[in-house]
């Protein structure tokens, strides 16, 4: 079950956006490797980086989950998980150059959440890469620390 949902609109810039705990520093400069650009997600201690097909404003869905949530993930194009340690009891959401003080934070129960970021409309790109319906949800849930693979 759904315990709280949060809409954003962030600006993916240099095709990406964040999740992460408010008291790390969030530095994925060594973790987009090669294969995590291909995946569209890269991770560092208390940080989720969330890869996107354009470098403009994203819609972006993330969920709290009191279990793991059964999604028809047939839906998706696709689907990654990873998992997150929050020990601030707060996770900032935020495009990779904003202004992390005044980004939006979503407060959280301390532990270690499963993510499972769902990445739809992928082929909806204008030709220039500038317009297009692709959107991104991150369902979050108490869980155990699992490594970043790549699930549809």
């Amino acid at each position: 079950m759904i315990i709280t949902s949060h809409s954003f609109e962030l600006f993916a810039d240099y095709h990406q956006f964040y999740l992460q705990d408010e008291q790390v520093d969030g530095d994925l400069s060594d973790s987009w490797t090669e294969q995590a650009t291909k995946d569209l997600l890269a991770v560092a201690p208390g940080t989720i980086g969330v890869g996107t097909v354009r470098d403009m404003d994203v819609p972006v869905i993330v969920e709290v989950h009191d279990d793991e949530p059964e999604d028809d993930l047939s839906l998706w194009d696709h689907v990654t998980e990873c998992s997150i340690e929050v020990t601030s009891g707060k996770i900032v959401v935020a495009g990779c150059t904003d202004y992390f003080p005044d980004a939006a934070r979503i407060e959280m129960l301390l532990g270690i959440y499963q993510a499972r970021i769902c990445y739809g409309a992928l082929g909806s790109l204008s030709d220039d890469g500038l317009e297009g319906d692709d959107n991104y949800k991150v369902a979050l849930w108490l869980g155990r620390k699992v490594e970043p693979k790549v699930i549809n």
